[in-house]
Protein backbone atom coordinates (compact mmCIF):
# COMPACT_ATOMS: atom_id res chain seq x y z
CA UNK A 1 0.00 0.00 0.00
CA UNK A 2 1.52 3.82 -0.58
CA UNK A 3 -0.26 7.10 0.76
CA UNK A 4 0.87 10.47 -0.33
CA UNK A 5 0.39 13.71 0.96
CA UNK A 6 1.96 17.13 0.91
CA UNK A 7 2.74 19.87 2.88
CA UNK A 8 3.36 23.59 1.85
CA UNK A 9 5.69 25.50 3.97
CA UNK A 10 6.17 29.61 2.91
CA UNK A 11 9.55 30.55 3.55
CA UNK A 12 11.50 33.66 4.01
CA UNK A 13 15.11 33.90 3.66
CA UNK A 14 18.28 31.53 3.37
CA UNK A 15 19.31 29.46 6.27
CA UNK A 16 15.71 29.18 7.66
CA UNK A 17 14.83 25.80 8.89
CA UNK A 18 11.56 24.36 9.68
CA UNK A 19 10.68 20.94 11.79
CA UNK A 20 8.24 19.10 9.86
CA UNK A 21 8.15 16.05 12.54
CA UNK A 22 4.80 16.77 13.20
CA UNK A 23 3.35 16.99 10.07
CA UNK A 24 5.02 14.07 9.19
CA UNK A 25 3.66 11.82 11.99
CA UNK A 26 0.00 13.40 10.88
CA UNK A 27 0.35 11.55 7.19
CA UNK A 28 1.69 8.60 8.80
CA UNK A 29 -1.21 7.96 11.20
CA UNK A 30 -3.66 8.83 8.02
CA UNK A 31 -2.07 6.63 5.84
CA UNK A 32 -3.30 3.37 7.88
CA UNK A 33 -0.01 1.85 7.28
CA UNK A 34 1.48 0.19 10.44
CA UNK A 35 5.02 -1.04 9.04
CA UNK A 36 7.05 0.27 6.38
CA UNK A 37 8.87 3.51 5.38
CA UNK A 38 8.44 7.01 5.01
CA UNK A 39 10.37 8.96 2.40
CA UNK A 40 10.11 12.99 2.76
CA UNK A 41 11.32 14.98 -0.29
CA UNK A 42 11.08 18.64 -0.91
CA UNK A 43 10.54 19.74 -4.61
CA UNK A 44 13.42 21.95 -5.76
CA UNK A 45 17.13 22.33 -6.34
CA UNK A 46 17.72 25.01 -3.54
CA UNK A 47 16.41 23.59 -0.56
CA UNK A 48 17.22 20.65 1.44
CA UNK A 49 15.48 17.70 3.97
CA UNK A 50 17.62 16.08 6.63
CA UNK A 51 17.05 14.87 10.66
CA UNK A 52 18.55 16.68 13.30
CA UNK A 53 18.10 17.65 16.83
CA UNK A 54 16.43 20.90 16.23
CA UNK A 55 17.16 22.99 18.68
CA UNK A 56 18.10 26.46 18.47
CA UNK A 57 21.76 26.03 18.44
CA UNK A 58 22.21 23.80 15.40
CA UNK A 59 19.47 25.55 13.88
CA UNK A 60 22.77 28.45 13.75
CA UNK A 61 25.55 26.36 13.16
CA UNK A 62 24.06 24.01 10.43
CA UNK A 63 23.06 27.23 7.97
CA UNK A 64 26.56 28.75 9.04
CA UNK A 65 28.35 25.16 8.29
CA UNK A 66 26.90 25.29 4.98
CA UNK A 67 28.15 28.75 4.54
CA UNK A 68 31.18 28.60 5.76
CA UNK A 69 31.45 24.98 3.33
CA UNK A 70 29.99 26.78 0.50
CA UNK A 71 29.91 30.45 0.40
CA UNK A 72 28.02 32.84 -1.27
CA UNK A 73 30.25 34.06 -4.84
CA UNK A 74 29.99 35.58 -7.98
CA UNK A 75 32.86 32.49 -9.19
CA UNK A 76 30.36 29.87 -9.25
CA UNK A 77 29.80 28.45 -12.96
CA UNK A 78 26.07 28.65 -12.16
CA UNK A 79 26.64 32.56 -10.58
CA UNK A 80 28.60 33.14 -14.22
CA UNK A 81 25.58 31.31 -16.08
CA UNK A 82 22.97 32.83 -14.63
CA UNK A 83 23.85 35.99 -12.55
CA UNK A 84 21.23 35.47 -9.64
CA UNK A 85 23.50 35.42 -6.41
CA UNK A 86 22.25 31.71 -6.01
CA UNK A 87 25.16 29.42 -7.14
CA UNK A 88 26.05 28.09 -3.90
CA UNK A 89 22.36 27.64 -2.31
CA UNK A 90 22.18 25.26 -5.48
CA UNK A 91 25.74 23.56 -3.74
CA UNK A 92 24.50 23.52 -0.82
CA UNK A 93 21.06 22.03 -1.73
CA UNK A 94 23.17 19.23 -3.45
CA UNK A 95 25.21 18.39 -0.68
CA UNK A 96 22.88 18.17 2.21
CA UNK A 97 20.02 15.98 -0.49
CA UNK A 98 16.67 16.74 -1.07
CA UNK A 99 14.80 13.83 0.88
CA UNK A 100 15.11 11.17 3.59
CA UNK A 101 13.37 7.58 4.19
CA UNK A 102 12.55 6.69 7.88
CA UNK A 103 11.30 3.76 9.05
CA UNK A 104 7.70 3.15 10.12
CA UNK A 105 6.27 0.66 12.86
CA UNK A 106 2.99 0.18 14.94
CA UNK A 107 1.36 3.14 12.63
CA UNK A 108 3.87 5.65 13.69
CA UNK A 109 7.15 7.55 12.75
CA UNK A 110 10.35 6.24 13.90
CA UNK A 111 12.96 8.85 15.24
CA UNK A 112 15.04 8.98 18.10
CA UNK A 113 14.41 11.13 20.88
CA UNK A 114 16.35 14.26 19.63
CA UNK A 115 15.59 13.41 16.26
CA UNK A 116 13.52 15.84 14.13
CA UNK A 117 12.66 16.26 10.05
CA UNK A 118 13.61 19.57 9.37
CA UNK A 119 13.43 21.77 5.85
CA UNK A 120 15.94 24.30 5.19
CA UNK A 121 15.62 26.83 2.96
CA UNK A 122 18.86 27.63 0.78
CA UNK A 123 17.66 29.51 -1.69
CA UNK A 124 18.32 33.54 -0.96
CA UNK A 125 14.63 34.80 -1.72
CA UNK A 126 11.04 33.42 -0.27
CA UNK A 127 10.38 30.55 -1.73
CA UNK A 128 6.38 28.57 -1.08
CA UNK A 129 8.02 24.88 -0.53
CA UNK A 130 6.07 21.60 -1.53
CA UNK A 131 7.70 18.71 0.89
CA UNK A 132 5.93 15.51 -0.77
CA UNK A 133 5.66 12.79 2.07
CA UNK A 134 5.12 8.90 0.65
CA UNK A 135 4.03 6.40 2.96
CA UNK A 136 4.52 2.66 1.74
CA UNK A 137 3.91 -0.61 3.53
CA UNK A 138 1.54 -2.37 4.84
Amino acid sequence: MVFQKNIRISTRTHGEMHDVTGSVQEIVGESGIAAGMVNISVVGSTAGISTIEFEPGLKRDLPELLDRLIPPSRSYGHEQTWHDGNGHSHLQATLLGPSVTLPVSEGKLVVGTWQQVFLIELDIKPRTREVIVTVYGE
